[in-house]
């Protein structure tokens, strides 16, 4: 149950994050810049959550924990937003969306690496399927060197925000690790704003787009992915996070009639399906370690369907069960 929920978690989130791109059209047509749009985004979504902490009695992280929420937002948000948005001066939208969606595979790395987290043969199918679907679904062309380095430095930013981010949400909440994270994105982007002016909206349809952006687009998504990546781990966090291109291209098509073509419609459909095997594992793996559970506390009867007793489940992982179950 608790990796099904995470699966639903990451789900709204990756479906959130894709109305980002959205808003930001309206937001833009309504006068504002990226600095001060940033710098509203995460200032107001900073208060809500603070004052949502503050209801609930919840305090914030301290220490290492607070240091190291402090660097996702100021460093790991900031950073990535700068190179994607600056990659998009030297290489086409398309190519930079897709050298983005490298960061599933560099989270499994990573996660291999430092959280000896193992790679199975689910979830390398998955991950081949939702970066094929991607590379079709935002139709890359060309690009200087500068704006493919700037991408692929987005992606590999991310890719350590959420390692990171799955090192400390054992320690915080993921309301809490939110309201840090935007606390801080929001003061770098406040002196950069500062620094290049301010463009403030200039409709009252303007300040209903960032109220949108603020929980559609950025409370809902973080906190989302956050409470996921507790449950599910970084690796399968990542891949599920595909989606998101699939609901934006859907959004822009319905709203903006942006053409859908078939190789858009396959690369969508690809995506749709690695993100179908992954939670069939996942629920899978949930529904063994449920069992083993229950086996543990009854010594009902075994995979094989031999009996044993408690003792001889605890000698089995919920990995080595999912295996015998397979056979």
């Amino acid at each position: 149950m608790n990796r099904a929920l995470g699966i639903v978690f990451i789900i709204i989130s990756a479906a959130s994050f894709g109305t980002l791109a959205i808003f930001g059209r309206y937001a833009y047509a309504a006068g504002l810049d990226t600095f001060t749009l940033l710098f509203l985004r995460f200032t107001f979504s900073a208060l809500i959550l603070s004052g949502w902490l503050i209801l609930r009695r919840e305090g914030v992280p301290r220490g290492k924990p607070l240091a190291l929420l402090m660097g996702m937002g100021a460093i790991g948000y900031v950073g990535q937003s700068f190179c994607y948005l600056t990659a998009t001066r030297y290489a086409s939208a398309g190519l930079v969306a897709l050298l983005l969606y490298l960061f599933p595979s560099f989270v499994a790395s990573l996660a291999i690496i430092f959280l000896k987290e193992k790679l199975t043969r689910v979830k390398v199918m998955a991950l081949a399927l939702a970066t094929t679907g991607v590379a079709l679904l935002v139709d890359p062309q060309g690009g200087q060197w500068t704006g493919i380095l700037l991408a692929i430095s987005a992606a590999a930013i991310y890719s350590v925000y959420i390692i990171v981010g799955t090192g400390v949400l054992k320690q915080v909440s993921a309301r809490s690790s939110s309201a840090v994270i935007f606390a801080s994105a929001g003061l770098v982007y406040g002196v950069l704003m500062a620094l290049n002016g301010s463009h403030w909206p200039t409709t009252g349809d303007g300040w209903l787009t960032i109220a949108a952006i603020t929980l559609i687009a950025t409370i809902i998504p973080v906190t989302s992915f956050l409470a996921g990546l507790q449950r599910i781990g970084p690796t399968d966090a990542s891949m599920l996070s595909t989606f998101e291109p699939v609901v934006t291209v859907v959004l822009a098509a319905l709203l903006f009639q942006e053409k859908l073509h078939w190789i858009t419609l396959l690369g969508g459909g690809l995506i749709l399906a690695a993100v179908i095997l992954l939670t069939r594992s996942e629920l899978r793996r949930a529904e063994v370690a449920t069992a083993a559970h229950l086996e543990r506390s009854t010594g009902r009867i075994n995979p094989h369907g031999s009996r044993e007793g408690p003792m001889a489940f605890e000698r089995l992982s919920p990995d080595e069960l999912l295996k015998r179950s397979e056979r």
